[in-house]
């Protein structure tokens, strides 16, 4: 078997032992959005070690171009998260993370080794002169804040002189040895959603003399969603969920305050747009009757990851040519957030799931503690995102 192909399978196939080494030593040591100085050091040292030069970004992350630059052609583009999330790791692993209350549990640390291979690779098919066109990889930071640490790295130029994108997310419900796709959004918009009411507060046997924020919360709570599914496209799959609810400490005592914390998540762009404007009408409306003032803080924070239709299938390919045709498949549409889709605003681009679970064992799920991931997963994930450059 000869061909660019099969030199980059036999490449990452030798660097496969250091990439579960990087992702294990990035997994002990995890650091929070804007934090990952030392995930940076880290990854900007085997870069230079490949004879790299990698730029760093502020306040964190770094960028780092492979192969020519060619007039009149972009570079390809390559993008993985880095940063962990402030909960403490369950995994059970020998690798279990050394930083109290911070753990990868949804999978940087797999993504960055990712990259950090397919580039490593194509440096190699660089240096043998099979690589005739440039790539950039994109190691970006406060993936898991809003509205995403993307926006501050494109900011700082890493999209300039490319002209499309990819990138993998692990998938623990899916079987290693698969990819899913789709075209068009993959991911949901989420912001976040802040119901701050006041009054003056009182006595329980005597609520008709004050507002009661506990009651008017109540009706924030059960009737905003509703109100949001009647004034919006069902099809655009609205779902306002609330995770927080605080107010009061005392049996008999109407608090002067109480608040109510969630997340706004749309399937469809355009609903997404107007969501702000009829949530803000909605809890109005609905504590009118209460006499609290009331104060909605709405946190804009991303759009769904629309995959290019043309990106998506130069992914499908490049992850059949490595799995082979069975190995790509249909993915659902999820309304997780991910601030890869600012990338999409800005060039065309698709993110393909990489699948992590042990086929017939357990399934796990991202953003919890005992997340265990197949590390067979990480040379897939390179071996196709580094196709996906070649193509």
């Amino acid at each position: 078997m000869n061909g660019p192909g099969a030199r980059l399978d036999e490449i990452v196939a030798g660097l496969e032992p250091e990439l579960v080494a990087v992702r294990r030593d990035l997994h002990a040591h995890p650091e929070t959005a804007r934090q990952e100085v030392r995930t940076t050091a880290v990854l900007a040292e085997r870069l230079r070690a490949a004879g790299l030069a990698p730029r760093l970004l502020e306040p964190t992350g770094l960028v780092c171009d492979v192969g020519p630059d060619v007039p009149g052609r972009g570079r390809v583009a390559l993008r993985a998260d880095i940063d962990a999330l402030p909960l403490d790791d369950a995994c059970g692993c020998d690798f279990v993370s050394t930083v109290p209350g911070v753990a990868h549990a949804c999978g940087h640390d797999v993504h960055a080794a990712v990259v950090l291979g397919a580039g490593l690779a194509l440096a190699r098919l660089a240096d043998e002169g099979i690589l005739r066109h440039g790539v950039r990889l994109i190691f970006q930071p406060a993936e898991e804040t809003m509205p995403g640490g993307a926006l501050e790295v494109v900011a700082q130029g890493v999209l300039d002189g490319v002209d499309r994108i990819a990138a993998v997310h692990t998938e623990p419900k899916l079987d290693v040895g698969l990819v899913g796709t789709r075209i068009g959004p993959i991911t949901s918009a989420s912001d976040l959603v802040t119901v701050t009411l006041s009054s003056g507060g009182g006595h329980t046997s005597r609520p008709h003399l004050t507002g009661d924020v506990v009651y008017a919360l109540g009706q924030v709570v059960t009737q905003v969603p509703a109100v949001l599914g009647r004034r919006l496209d069902p099809r655009s799959g609205v779902n306002l969920t609330w995770g927080a609810v605080e107010a009061g400490h005392a049996h008999n005592a109407i608090p002067a305050s109480g608040v109510a914390k969630g997340t706004l998540r749309c399937l469809d762009v355009r609903a997404w747009e107007k969501a702000g404007q009829v949530l803000h009408d909605a809890v109005e409306q609905v504590v009118a009757p209460y006499d609290v003032d009331v104060s909605v803080h709405h946190v804009r924070g991303v759009p769904p990851v629309d995959n290019d239709a043309d990106v998506t299938a130069a992914l499908e390919a490049a992850g059949a040519a490595v799995l082979g045709e069975d190995g790509v498949v249909l993915t659902e549409q999820s309304l997780g957030g991910e601030d890869f889709a600012w990338y999409l605003t800005k060039v065309p681009g698709a993110m393909a799931r990489l699948g992590t679970a042990t086929p017939g064992g357990r399934r796990y799920d991202i953003h919890r503690g005992d997340l265990v991931v197949e590390e067979g997963a990480i040379a897939i994930g390179a071996r196709v995102l580094a196709r996906f450059a070649l193509s």
